[in-house]
């Protein structure tokens, strides 16, 4: 006989979700502290940031109408109803089976679990296993996995299964797949399909081949990085300069939503004006319909990595090596808060009093103004 299913009221979900708003817990730590899945306390933060809309109520008028309107058609509304019903059901197969599994509200005063869990395709093993968190071994063995990753980022989980048997940490083949599949780091060979679009997204083709990057806000770059801490990991985006190697814009999150991207992007466009390019992966949060809509609403080209082009992301992926040898390693901090004020010590380090030898000595921020954006060029940074 099992016990009975632990329920979150509304309060709990709306306590949970503020706190994985502020960013200053892991995912990890977020879970042990409200006794909750990871992935319940990332879907209770998408849902307070859809539910912010409805805070400012349209007007009186508009809401009139609309209800005159339904009960002048019931029966189309009625019919309606069980279109969107199939639609719902059908719309919802790409999503990931945590993030439908969060969906479900086991106190729901109109659907039964079995009718909630029917409409988006939970199966019943589905919805009652409870994953738990990353144990402390598995924290330990991510941070050296990633710590050998930005020593030999050729390394496969094969070849990290005999290193880590090197340091004395038994790990399988299995094991190792899946941290480093969970923390995205895959091996940089020669091979097709590198990376897997969202089967819903728009992929923008690659507008860098045979192009010389010789000025600031000609090509911008950004990527997405994990970045460990005592008690889980966090995720760091940046927006660089690729001429200057300038970091622009950079934000921290606790999730892989595209909303801490969006606000990296928006305040290097409110700083820094727009790029004439702006570069890119294929992840999901780069092609998704509202970081895309940003840019266009800017100006900006659009592009993406294409086969081949993996030079693209050689810079960026320099400054995260530094970033976490320099800063992060020695330092292992404990929080957000600790995270955030270390990275901008880093970063306001790298861009300000760095000197780069492909800069011809100069650092990123001297770089970035020595040539006005628009004006004559009378010196031309290294591509």
């Amino acid at each position: 006989m099992t016990g009975k299913r632990k329920r979150y009221g509304a309060d709990f979900k709306a306590e949970a979700a503020l706190e994985a708003l502020c960013g200053e817990l892991t995912a990890s730590q977020l879970a042990t502290k409200h006794s909750a899945r990871q992935t319940m306390a990332s879907d209770w933060k998408r849902q307070v940031m859809e539910g912010l809309v409805s805070v400012f109520p349209v007007k009186a008028e508009a809401k009139d109408a609309a209800r005159e309107g339904e009960l002048e058609k019931p029966h189309a509304k009625i019919g309606q109803l069980a279109a969107e019903r199939d639609f719902f059901g059908e719309s919802l197969r790409p999503v990931s089976p945590d993030r439908r599994r969060g969906l479900i509200e086991p106190g729901h005063p109109g659907l039964s679990v079995v009718c909630q869990r029917e409409l988006p395709g939970v199966t019943r093993s589905a919805f009652c296993r409870e994953p738990a968190p990353e144990t402390e071994a598995s924290l330990t063995l991510m941070r050296l996995i990633d710590e050998q990753f930005l020593e030999t980022p050729w390394h496969g989980f094969r070849q990290m299964v005999r290193r880590l048997a090197r340091q004395g940490h038994a790990a399988g083949r299995e094991r190792a797949r899946r941290l480093m599949a969970e923390m995205g780091l895959a091996a940089i060979y020669q091979r097709p399909g590198t990376t897997v679009p969202h089967p819903e997204h728009r992929i923008y083709p690659c507008l860098l081949r045979d192009l010389t990057v010789d000025r600031p806000n000609q090509v911008w770059r950004t990527d997405i990085t994990y970045i460990p801490v005592r008690r889980g990991f966090l995720h760091l985006v940046a927006v660089m300069d690729r001429a200057a190697r300038k970091i622009l814009a950079w934000r921290v999150s606790n999730t892989m939503d595209v909303e801490f991207c969006i606000k990296a992007l928006e305040e290097a466009l409110a700083r820094f004006g727009r790029p004439e390019i702006f570069n890119s992966g294929q992840g999901s949060q780069f092609t998704s319909h509202d970081f895309t809509k940003a840019l266009i609403a800017a100006r900006a080209g659009i592009s993406m990595d294409g086969r081949g082009r993996w030079m693209d992301n050689v810079f960026i992926e320099r400054l995260r090596r530094g970033l976490k040898h320099e800063r992060v390693y020695p330092h292992a901090f404990e929080t957000g808060p600790e995270l955030r004020a270390g990275l901008t010590w880093r970063i306001d380090y790298y861009n300000g009093r760095r000197p780069h030898s492909s800069l011809a000595g100069q650092t990123p921020d001297e770089a970035y103004s020595a040539i006005g954006v628009g004006g004559d060029d009378t010196t031309r940074l290294a591509a």
